[in-house]
């Protein structure tokens, strides 16, 4: 399918919160029916999968507050206003993970839900060397954990790691690493 379905009537803000916006979008479709839809915008983010020489890669965990838990992933960011996605996977890596790579591959894009408008950007990391972790201040207590990467796999694939994009993000790799 390529372009919408449906014409959009109205679009009204319901809430803004700095680069975050919810909003309502009522809609047609062909036939005439209307609908209102949820939208919620948010910034996109690059994920990354470093996988070392020994096979091994990092986790990261940190506090989630809308999930009211802690979550293990892989090491990610928010793509700042007019950032290329690559130079976010760059810096996110070496602030969360304390690692720099020299070998980048993309592994696509990724959507959050039906609702969002936010797009992951997905790459894998190799020849990887350890530089100065670099925590925001609100990743302080975050916990870096390196295991091998068919661990980090498994913990996906029984739902340890339950954060959808890091999920993703761990198979596609996976995929492009068996060849």
């Amino acid at each position: 399918m390529t372009g919408s379905p449906f014409k959009v009537l109205t679009s009204r803000e319901l809430c803004r919160h700095g680069r975050y916006e919810l909003r309502a979008d009522e809609v047609a479709w062909p036939d005439g029916t209307t609908a209102t839809y949820g939208v919620f915008r948010q910034p996109e983010a690059a994920l990354i999968v470093p996988v070392s020489e020994r096979g091994t890669t990092f986790l990261v965990r940190q506090w989630r507050h809308s999930w009211g838990d802690d979550a293990w992933e892989v090491p990610a960011g928010t793509v700042e206003e007019g950032e290329d996605p690559l130079a976010t996977a760059h810096r996110e890596l070496a602030e969360e993970a304390g690692l720099e790579a020299y070998d980048w591959q993309g592994l696509g894009t990724a959507r959050a839900t039906a609702v969002s408008t936010t797009r992951f950007h997905l790459y894998l990391a190799r020849e990887l060397s350890q530089v100065a972790r670099r925590p925001e201040a609100y990743e302080q207590d975050m916990l870096v954990r390196e295991l091998p990467f068919e661990e980090a796999l498994a913990l996906a694939a029984e739902g340890t790691v339950q954060h959808a994009a890091s999920v993703t993000a761990l198979f596609r790799a996976d995929r492009l690493l068996r060849g």
